[in-house]
């Protein structure tokens, strides 16, 4: 089974962890079945960008983003060469390292 590392991340989950992931399930629902509550404003449909991760090794393993998810993440806050959205990256066989952003470009949580 492989397993997914999430980086530390101060708000998210301070002290990293390392969860066993099912192959086919993306690293969003891993991390929401696991209390990381990776922000997902539109509810998984890839109509925004607050779920941008970075993966930091096993990013090869992915499938290729397709067009819809690459023009969402030109709108991300930070983007880099390994960036995915978590609710699109679907977990393969082998271990991911995951780093999760500490901005969003979430408007509807700015304006409140």
């Amino acid at each position: 089974m492989p397993k997914i590392v999430f980086l530390p991340n101060e708000d998210l989950c301070p002290e990293g962890a390392v969860i066993e992931a099912e192959e086919g399930q993306t690293i969003l629902e891993v991390a929401k079945q696991n209390d990381i509550d990776i922000e997902h404003a539109c509810e998984m449909s890839c109509a925004c960008t607050t779920c941008h991760v970075v993966v930091r090794e096993g990013f090869d393993s992915l499938e290729e983003s397709d067009e819809l998810e690459d023009d969402m993440l030109d709108k991300a806050w930070g983007l880099e060469p390994e960036s995915r959205l978590s609710c699109q990256a679907m977990v393969n066989d082998k271990d991911l390292v995951v780093d999760i952003p500490k901005y969003t470009l979430n408007h509807a949580k700015e304006n409140h």
